[in-house]
Order: structure tokens, then C-alpha cells, then sequence
């Protein structure tokens, strides 16, 4: 559900940014305050390249000629809180951004508030806590799990068919693009619900204090090791980024299919000099657009493999050090 800035008015572009860079300032003065346990530091950098990997794979919606993948948010604030989470997801749309040519510069603010503050401020306090009501058994995770995400993702769809109607994109009208973006990515959220579901249970099993401590904001105890929850979430992320994203479906995602729908095309064009800047700034930055070599036009394997092993990394190290700094800031705050 990554908004090309085509889809936006520079406008619109620039009041979601401000939305999103106050949203981010709110969870970092509450990161700094007292919301970030020291042990949740490396899990940011984890699970960040674990979604970063994650949304490389495109998986098919039978019968739709669509795909969706992963957005990441309740999964993230799951393990880890909202807070954390909710830098964290920005962390991966930023590189994915710069580094790769996914989602504009423009539209950056929208994918954060979209696919980020949707799931990790409303639908994670709102539906995931109220179903689990600190009974983290199996059953409860998996449904809420579902909820939540189907909420964030239909909460999601419907911001962003809001935002291309006050941009002016007359290609794509209110009702026809609605009706075709919250019934597929209602589709699109059951299978990351699930998805989410299975690493959530996989986490219960190994360290349920995780899971317990996000929802009830509350450090990990100081007993508890997270290496034999890290370590294999971590070559997860690295066969997911390097092998599995090579299986990614072909397929238009659920915004491409919609526009597609409406609008026959999923490319729309929009000139203008904040279009061009903002185009000029990520063709300087991207060292591997499309996730894949620069250049390769036809997308190698190998390219795709690189994209996925080294964004993973950039993102494990970017997300891991934005909350270790923070820690840093409060240590150094608190001390006498």
C-alpha cells in the first residue's frame, strides 16, 4: 500500500508529513521518557529487518489477479509496543524510500500515517489489547491478531482512497476507487493477520514475557534472554530478504489493482517542481531502485537477493541505533 507522490498534491503531501513528524516526535518524547526497555533495542533492529524483508514478498489473492503483502504494524507493536513500533515502521518506509525508489518522498508522511500510526496508535490499543486482556494464550493472539490488522488495513485503505480525493486525482473517483480498495485489502489483511498470528505464537512459545510486556507497557524482566528469540527471528529475515522474496508474486498489489480498476493504469503522472525534487532527491539516493541492481531493467535474482539481505541490514542497523540513541539521550538526561 505504498503511495507513489503522483497520488498526492503537494498540499496533502506536506500536511501528512507534518501529521507523521508529529506523530514520530510524540512516540520518541514517550520513548524517552519511559517507554523503551534497554532489551527491546536489538529487537527494533530485528524486527525491523524482519519487516523490511517481509513486505519484499508479494503474495496472491486467488481469484483476483492481485497481491498484498505484510504491512508490519501490529506484528511490530506486538513485541515491542506502539512507540518503538511506530519508529521502527518508519525506519523501513524511509529506506525503502531512499534506498530503493518504493514509495515517494511526497507521499512518505502518508505511508507513515497509512501503514505506521493507523496500526501501531489505534489498531493495536483499540482492538489487539482489548482481545487479548492480558490472557496471552495462543487462541486469543491469533484472533486479535487478525482484528487488528484487518482494522489497521481497512482504517489504511480508506486514508489513502481520503487523501487522493483532497489531492484533486480526478482518475481516481471516491466510490469506485473505495469499493475496489477495502474488499481487497480486506482480503490482503486476513493472510498478514494470519501471517502475524504464526510469528506472534512462535515469540509466546519462546518468551511469552515479550508479548506481555508490550501490552501491558511494562520493561521484560531483567532475568528473561531474548538471544534464542532473536537469533532465529534474525536468519529469518535474511532467508526471507535473500531467498524467499525471490517467490514474490508478479502480480499488482491491492493500490495497483485498484488503480488499475478505476483508472486502467497504476502509473499516473503529475509534474511540478516539488514532484521533481522530490523525484530528483530519491534518483540521487536509491542505490538499488525496484530492488534490484541499477540498470537491470529485467530484475536479476541475484539483485533482488542483495536488495533483500543488504536493506535488511541497513534497516536492522538505522531502527537499532534510532532506539539505542534515545536510550543514550535518556541515560545521560537522568544522570546526576
Amino acid at each position: 500500500m505504498h503511495m507513489a507522490d503522483a497520488l498526492l498534491s503537494p498540499p496533502v503531501g506536506g500536511v501528512m508529513t507534518a501529521v507523521s513528524a508529529a506523530a514520530l516526535g510524540y512516540a520518541v518524547k514517550q520513548i524517552a521518557g519511559d517507554r523503551l526497555d534497554e532489551k527491546k533495542i536489538p529487537m527494533m533492529g530485528v524486527m525491523g529487518a524482519l519487516v523490511f524483508a517481509g513486505q519484499m514478498i508479494n503474495f496472491t489473492i486467488p481469484a483476483t489477479g492481485s497481491s498484498g503483502h505484510i504491512g508490519g504494524g501490529i506484528l511490530l507493536a506486538a513485541l515491542l509496543g506502539p512507540f518503538p513500533a511506530l519508529l521502527t515502521l518508519a525506519a523501513v518506509l524511509l529506506i525503502q524510500c531512499l534506498f530503493f525508489a518504493d514509495g515517494g518522498l511526497l507521499a512518505w508522511g502518508c505511508n507513515v500515517f497509512n501503514m505506521g500510526a493507523v496500526s501501531c496508535l489505534f489498531a493495536y490499543p483499540l482492538v489487539f489489547k482489548p482481545l487479548i486482556r492480558n490472557r496471552t494464550d495462543k487462541k486469543r493472539i491469533a484472533a486479535a491478531s487478525v482484528a487488528a490488522v484487518v482494522a489497521g488495513l481497512q482504517i489504511g485503505a480508506f486514508c489513502v482512497v481520503l487523501e487522493t480525493l483532497l489531492s484533486g486525482i480526478t482518475e481516481l473517483p471516491f466510490g469506485a476507487f473505495l469499493l475496489l480498495m477495502q474488499p481487497i485489502h480486506l482480503a490482503i489483511g486476513v493472510v498478514e493477520g494470519i501471517v502475524t498470528a504464526g510469528v506472534l505464537c512462535y515469540v509466546h512459545s519462546l518468551r511469552p514475557e515479550i508479548i506481555e510486556s508490550a501490552a501491558e507497557s511494562a520493561p521484560i524482566p531483567v532475568s528473561v534472554s531474548l538471544r534464542k528469540v532473536l537469533l532465529p527471528l534474525g536468519v529469518l529475515a535474511v532467508i526471507t530478504g535473500g531467498l524467499l522474496s525471490l517467490f514474490a508474486s508478479a502480480y499488482p498489489d491491492g493500490l495497483e489493482w485498484s488503480m488499475e480498476g478505476v483508472a486502467g493504469t497504476a502509473e499516473l503522472e503529475r509534474e511540478g517542481p516539488v514532484y521533481e525534487a522530490a523525484g530528483a532527491v530519491v534518483e540521487s539516493t536509491a542505490f538499488m531502485p525496484d530492488y534490484g541492481f541499477a540498470g537491470d531493467e529485467e530484475g536479476s535474482p541475484l539483485g533482488t537477493a542483495v536488495a533483500g539481505i543488504a536493506g535488511s541490514a541497513i534497516t536492522l542497523l538505522i531502527a537499532g541505533g534510532a532506539g539505542f540513541a534515545i536510550h543514550l539521550a535518556r541515560r545521560k538526561r537522568a544522570a546526576p
